[in-house]
């Protein structure tokens, strides 16, 4: 079982029709086998074997994805991570998957001062890599439990934690898609402009599996004018995934706007508030696909149409296809009907577990359910989410850990404490807000020496948008951090 085969099923089904397109650089499913098939057999040249990680690192590309499906192809393990993070993240993701290669971009080049000794760097330009191959390798067998894919997420100790995605896991989320998103009917055409290493790029196996076209979108920045020309001029039927202030952008650029094609938005990396569902609506009619997940269990937890997204209010939806969702007290045990609790997840889709982390699998596995940390209820089958037990910033749909961002503040000379909170953002969902006490008396720091110390040392996404100096932070009796006290501070 090899994830890899549901590209040889595209090519099955459309053979020379377009697979692949990013600007003038467009790809037939054939030829994008060919060239999947060619990588592959050039990365074994180099030496790597099966079971080996890649690291890709670049932005939104057709190479990012003719390397994605090579990795899977040659039966290495994927692990594509934003290339927005900083070269010293990169770097420990590197170290700690113990990879062998990284593929790197023009834009990414620099993270090549930051790896460990005796990782292979493969420069990737435009239409090729340094990686030929006279003769495209067989695809190679490997076992459903094998893994595919590590999916490296923040953690609360502020290391990133790498789910091990497996093959099976890809199987079973691309079930998931096809039986409760869309079906993927002959001609559908997908347009990614948020992250492929993200839920684009998952999605990209169930629709490439269909012999959907997948338009890639241009630059390194997210445009909604450029979204809406791409969906007017390429006839799109499905964006593949927007996080909510992606999709609030372009709503705003869309009003007034006809795009019949269009047959469905998928939502998912943050909240999508109602009153914004009903903008959104209002402009593209009841196509809008809320989805819940987590890199643990991949876009893949709960999905919730526009329809019934607007008959129950404050919903994330009803569990997918092959996923069980339980409502748990800290012991684990379902709570009563109704009752607020931990939310659990189980079924084929959820993660092996953390790569070369035993202690946090058993934790975050323990009792045979994914552990989300998320708090919620149940009612008649729909889940609510009410509350985060982790302390996760949603900013823009990217996730940020508040203890990363403590930790780098921690770093600077003149800085004593340092707490991060996430508060309400009428663009990007919610910023960082960091409260800092000082060192001393003399010389303290300004707030944009602080927001330049972190944007050094951390990628720009999670650095502080404002820092609040305060004479002492809030604590209980036992000297833990009032957050939600300082949530309501208003500077």
């Amino acid at each position: 079982m090899n994830i890899a085969g549901l590209l040889t099923d595209g090519i099955a089904r459309a053979g020379d029709g377009l697979a692949l397109a990013q600007g003038s650089r467009k790809l037939t499913y054939r030829e994008l086998g060919d060239r999947v098939g060619r990588l592959a057999a050039g990365l074994t040249a180099l030496g790597l074997r099966r079971g080996d990680r890649i690291v890709l690192v670049m932005p939104n590309r057709t190479e990012l994805v003719e390397l994605l499906w090579a990795a899977f192809h040659g039966g290495f393990v994927a692990v594509p991570v934003n290339w927005h993070l900083h070269p010293d993240e990169v770097g420990y993701i590197v170290g700690h998957s113990g990879a062998a290669a990284v593929v790197v971009s023009d834009e990414t080049a620099a993270v090549a001062r930051n790896l460990p000794s005796g990782v292979r760097v493969v420069h990737v330009g435009r239409d090729d890599a340094d990686v030929p191959a006279a003769e495209p390798s067989p695809m190679v067998e490997t076992a459903p439990e094998d893994p595919a894919w590590l999916f490296y997420t923040s953690g609360t100790t502020g290391r990133p934690k790498g789910a091990t995605l497996t093959h099976r896991n890809l199987a079973a989320m691309t079930e998931a898609y096809l039986h409760d998103l869309d079906p993927v009917a002959d001609g559908s055409i997908y347009l990614h402009a948020a992250p492929l290493t993200h839920g684009s790029g998952l999605y990209l196996l169930p629709s490439t599996a269909r012999g959907a076209t997948q338009i890639i979108a241009p630059g390194t920045s997210f445009s909604p004018r450029e979204f809406v020309a791409l969906l007017e001029e390429h006839q799109v039927t499905h964006a593949a995934f927007l996080a909510p202030t992606m999709l609030k952008r372009v709503v705003e650029e869309a009003r007034g706007r006809s795009l019949p094609s269009l047959r469905s938005i998928v939502i998912g990396g943050a909240a999508l508030y109602q009153e914004d569902l009903r903008a959104a609506v209002a402009v593209f009619g009841p196509i809008v696909i809320q989805m819940y997940g987590q890199g643990e269990a991949p876009m893949t937890i709960t999905v919730m149409p526009a329809a019934e997204a607007l008959a129950h209010p404050g919903s994330c939806g009803r569990a997918f296809h092959g996923v069980e969702v339980r409502i748990a007290d800290p012991d684990g045990e379902p709570v009563p009907a109704g009752g607020d609790g931990e939310v659990l997840v189980r079924g084929d889709v959820v993660m092996r577990g953390y790569w070369d982390n035993p202690d946090a699998t058993a934790a975050t596995l323990a009792g045979g359910w994914l552990h989300t940390g998320d708090i919620g209820h149940l009612d008649s089958g729909y889940l609510h989410l009410t509350d985060r037990a982790k302390d996760v910033i949603i900013t823009g749909g990217s996730n940020v850990y508040p203890r990363e961002v403590e930790e780098v503040l921690l770093t600077h000379p003149r800085v004593r404490e340092a707490a991060v909170v996430g508060v309400p953002d009428p663009e990007w969902g919610e910023s960082i807000r960091a409260f800092v006490v000082a060192a001393g008396d003399a010389d303290p720091p300004t707030a944009d020496e602080l927001i330049r110390h972190c944007r050094d040392r951390l990628a720009s996404f999670k650095k502080p948008r404002d820092v609040v100096f305060v004479g002492e932070l809030p604590k209980n009796a036992t000297g833990k951090i009032l957050k939600r006290e300082l949530r309501e501070i208003r500077p």
